[in-house]
Formats: C-alpha cells, structure tokens, sequence
C-alpha cells in the first residue's frame, strides 16, 4: 500500500471460473453461425476477479470457494496463489470446476453464460469459519455460489465486525437472511438497467445519491469491468476511506479495465494500482463508510 496505510484484509466468499471468450464483430442471432475474429482462454469467477482485483492494491485477500478435482482446479488454484491470494480455505471437490462461455461484441459489450461445476459446493460452515478465524475488515459475496453460504458468512462478518458487500450477479432475487447481513449492494448495469457509461450512484441510507463519473475510455471488453469495481470499492472500505472515494477508486479501475480484452488479465498490475490508489490518496478524510447501496455501470 501506498501513502502510508494500513494493509487492508478481505475475505471473498465466492465463483473461481475457467472463461472462455469469443470475440465477433457481431454476436449471432438465433440458429446462425459467425466466424470470429479471436479467442481467449482466461481465469475468472466474480469472486476470483474481486479478489485478484483487491489483492493488485496491496490487500491481504483469502478466498473461500471449492474448485474440482480435474485439471481446471489446479490451474485456478496456482493462478490465485500466484496473484497474490491465499487458498488456504478453498477446498477440492469431487466434479468438474466451474466455467464461463463469454461471446464480446465489435462494441465490447458481452453475454455471459456460466456453469458453476463446483461452485454449488462451497460449504457454509467452512465460510463462516474463515470469516472468524481471519477477522477481515471486509468480507465480499456474488451470487455465483449458494446464497446461504454467502448469509453464513455475513452473519460472521458480524460478529467479527467486518463490512459486508455484495453484487448480486448473475442477477437473482436475493434472500431476506442475506439482506439483513448485507452492508452494501452492489448492483451492475444489468440488475439496474443503468448506462454504463453514467458512473457510479452512492446511495447512503440517509441523503440523496451521489454521482460518481466515469472517466471517458474506448471500451475493448466490458467483461470483469463490474469486478474490478468492486475489488476495488472494497479495498477503499477496508482502508476506512469514505463510499464516494472507495467508489471513486472503483470507477476508475473499472473504467480502465474495460481497454484491453479479457477479466483478471485487463486489470491494472500493482504499479498501476499503486498510481490509482495516490490519486485518490490525498483527497480521502480519516473515517468509516455508511452502510448503504453502490450501483456500478459496469456489466460482471
């Protein structure tokens, strides 16, 4: 970490993802076929991306998931060793681990289909067990794992006194326990049928809602954008920064991610993160955020 602070630590309890990304100028109708123009084999998972997107800060980040016993397994769990996060409470499951077919358009925009494999499995008395055990500042939840492992988890949140933030994406109706464990939400432009280009809306329990730009970029691949925010945005928290700077430093991350193709591979590395965090540096007051809602314009 960069400007003096304390290193923040985070949990993620959720999705590790294989993905698999076509690019066409055009996305195919119903029942036609199209030549593309390229293709991409990556790592992803929106919990893996928060978290590779958190630990390129700085920040202590473990992650909670179950991957499969085959060959993707143990690619995902070296690729997040070796970004930085620690695997010590992901398990191996009997199965096959999760994947992500992605279709990118001449525009950059993406369809997404997901097939969570072991994903379904992460348990949740190993969550909240990591929760209490590591004492994070944050803890982050999706919706690509059970959401009563997600509630387990934010229930100990609570009890250890962590800040609780969860996207739900792919979006889903969200179940009353989670909601009552849950700090801030974090809805993409999907969930909210927003522009994406519009930024950010800091909405705080009390007090009308702030805008947040995003700084103008030609976008390549919109995918991981909505990640990258939230990594992001929980770094910024887990230091005590204010929502509107940790939202700040979320938009401009994902902003920036959104100009070179792929999820975790279009994240900026640490010298990069290192610039965005001293921009928002020196304009950040000493202080815990209020509990509320961030909506992001970013699609996953």
């Amino acid at each position: 970490m960069s400007g003096g602070e304390r290193e923040p630590k985070i949990v993620v309890v959720g999705s590790t993802m294989i993905d698999l990304v076509a690019f066409a100028d055009r996305l195919p109708g119903p029942g036609e076929t199209l030549v593309g123009t390229r293709f991409l084999q990556g790592f992803g998972g929106k919990g893996a991306n928060q978290a590779v997107a958190a630990a390129r800060f700085g920040a202590s980040v473990a992650m909670v998931n179950a991957v499969g016993d085959d060959p993707n397994g143990r690619a995902i769990l070296d690729n997040l060793a070796a970004q930085g996060v620690t695997t010590d409470d992901v398990a191996i499951a009997r199965g096959t681990s999760g994947v992500a077919t992605i279709w990118v358009d001449g525009a950059g925009m993406n369809r997404i289909i997901v097939i969570p494999g072991t994903n379904a499995l992460v348990a949740p008395d190993l969550a909240a067990a990591a929760v209490r055990r590591i004492r994070p500042a944050v803890v982050l939840g999706q919706f690509e794992i059970p959401q009563a492992t997600t509630s387990a988890a934010f229930l100990a949140a609570r009890e250890v006194g962590a800040t609780t933030i969860l996207n739900p994406a792919p979006g889903a109706l969200i179940d009353a326990a989670l909601v009552a464990v849950t700090d801030w939400l974090v809805p993409n432009e999907t969930e909210f049928a927003l522009i994406g280009g519009r930024g950010v809306a800091v909405r705080p329990r009390t007090g009308s809602v702030a805008w947040i730009p995003a700084p103008t970029v030609q976008a390549v691949d919109t995918t991981g954008a909505g990640d990258a925010f939230v990594g992001a945005f929980a770094v910024g928290l887990a230091l005590g920064w204010p929502a509107g700077a940790a939202a700040t430093l979320g938009c401009a991350v994902a902003s920036d991610s959104v100009t070179r193709p792929g999820t975790q591979s279009s994240y900026p590395d640490r010298a990069a993160a290192a610039r965005f965090l001293a921009d928002v540096v020196g304009t950040v007051p000493v202080g815990r955020p209020t509990p509320s809602t961030a909506r992001q314009g970013h699609d996953r």
